[in-house]
């Protein structure tokens, strides 16, 4: 019986999705203001930032270098347009660009 998750085997495509990426998140931070750069399941900001544009730049650049996944959120937490920049697993089919 399978339940929340539990039994899954390990191999299906979202788990390995989950664990091939590292991700680096751009989040409000609700309560110093401004915006955070922030490593998946890290309790604390990789570094605090006054306006998102500051922090998506910073970012970008940390998600390049490292060949992250670059994961900015909105005020209200939704993400926002999310990119791969490297090890993309589920790389896009059109070579042209």
């Amino acid at each position: 019986m399978l339940r929340s998750g539990i039994g899954r085997s390990p191999h299906s495509t979202n788990q390995t999705y989950m664990h091939m990426r590292e991700e680096i998140h751009v989040v409000s931070n609700q309560s110093r203001g401004g915006w955070d750069a922030k490593r998946q399941n890290a309790d604390r900001a990789s570094k605090h930032f006054q306006t998102k544009q500051e922090a998506m730049e910073w970012s970008r650049n940390l998600a390049k270098r490292e060949g992250l996944e670059l994961i900015p959120h909105g005020l209200n937490g939704k993400i926002q347009n999310p990119n791969s920049y490297g090890n993309d697993p589920c790389p896009p089919r059109d070579t042209r660009h």
